[in-house]
């Protein structure tokens, strides 16, 4: 059965989104703002969850109608076929609801008013005067935009960047699907020797290897949708299977990792390890200050720490001007560098051949990119 779908992912990386959706057997793709829409089968839906390394879930688009009063939100939503989705002991709740620029505010009463329209629903269709919810749990998202609101069916249950490598993290994490997309941005290939000079928790560095070897990002961990009843479990180990299938194991790169902290070492370690990244990745401590390029040809992608998160605005400062002197000149290498300090092409020596917004969190950074020299 064909369905109506939605991948949202962070502003900036749609492009990225898009291609891997098509991968997955997307069809009908269209880019809006921070999330791609398709359509495609179960199959898609699996293939989606384990392979899409930018986006944050992956949703059954179950209704779009304008809402500026309650009785909107009821009456379409008691429209909405459920029984569909859902057996008469499994519970359909509301996990998560977002309301923007309209004219109903309050996120719990619009919860309560989409559960109430559903109950009657399952109630009527199944004839039960109580609905036993006692058996498996779909959890149902919502967005009102602009007194838009779009109700989906969330397939994926954790969001997607929990790959499940990263059970701890440094300071100032990057969120996996943000890496991922810097990576893409960066085109990696699986020739490619990546250093990441402030690697953290590694998250960069372990998603860059991960694309590298087509270590499918999220092979290792459940999804809800698998507990779903109108999703076939084969459909799932079919793609588990498949994934698993086209992990390249004969890859020669290495990826290097430094860290002034040697627990941030320790940590990116342990998380390439747990990610199946760990042959592919080498990490010591290594200040700043005395950093060196191997050989030519290299790419230098990194989250340098930015004021908002972690130190003073003057000590990022420093270290910026710092990384000018030890990463330029270069020869025949790129530098991608993302952060949030305005002034970082000034206090790095050189102005990017090109910077792209993109949003770590809730802070506005950019992605400065330098190509190579000849």
């Amino acid at each position: 059965m064909k369905y109506q779908l939605t991948a949202p992912c962070h502003f900036g990386l749609e492009k990225t989104l898009a291609f891997e959706i098509k991968r997955a057997g997307g069809e009908d793709i269209k880019n809006r703002d921070g999330r791609v829409d398709f359509t495609g089968d179960e199959k898609t839906i699996a293939k989606a969850n384990i392979s899409c390394s930018v986006a944050e879930r992956i949703g059954i688009v179950l209704a779009k109608f304008r809402a500026v009063a309650f009785d909107d939100i009821f009456e379409n939503c008691r429209k909405i076929p459920v029984e569909q989705f859902a057996g008469r002991n499994d519970e359909l709740y509301v996990a998560a609801g977002h309301s923007i620029n309209s004219k109903l505010t309050s996120i719990p009463a619009i919860q309560r008013t989409v559960k109430k329209s559903f109950v009657m629903r399952m109630q009527e269709k199944y004839k039960l005067g109580r609905l036993p919810e006692n058996g498996v749990k779909l959890p149902v998202d919502f967005l009102l935009l602009k007194d838009e609101m779009t109700v989906t069916l969330d397939t994926s249950g954790a969001g997607l960047h929990k790959r499940g490598y990263r059970a701890l993290s440094n300071d100032a994490p990057i969120k996996e699907t943000l890496a991922a997309g810097i990576v893409d941005l960066a085109h990696v290939r699986d020739t490619d020797t990546v250093i990441d000079p402030f690697c953290g928790s590694g998250t960069i560095l372990i998603e860059a290897a991960m694309k590298a070897a087509n270590i499918a990002p999220c092979m290792n961990r459940r999804f809800a949708g698998m507990s779903f009843g109108f999703i076939d479990k084969a459909v799932w180990n079919d793609a588990f299977s498949e994934a698993k299938a086209s992990v390249k194991t004969d890859l020669s790169v290495q990826f290097y990792g430094y860290d002034i902290d040697p627990a941030a070492v320790k940590l990116t370690l342990d998380n390439a390890g747990k990610a199946g990244a760990g042959k592919f990745i080498s990490a010591s401590k290594r200040d700043i200050r005395d950093f060196h390029y191997p050989y030519d040809g290299v790419k230098i992608i990194t989250n340098p720490p930015y004021a908002e998160r972690m130190g003073e605005l003057d000590e990022a400062k420093e270290i910026y001007r710092t990384m000018g002197k030890v990463l330029l000149p270069r020869e025949n290498s790129s530098i991608y560098v993302i952060t949030s300090i305005d002034e970082f092409e000034e206090l790095f020596g050189e102005k990017a051949d090109k910077n792209r917004k993109l949003y770590n969190g809730m802070i506005m950074c950019r992605l400065y990119s330098y190509n190579s020299r000849r």
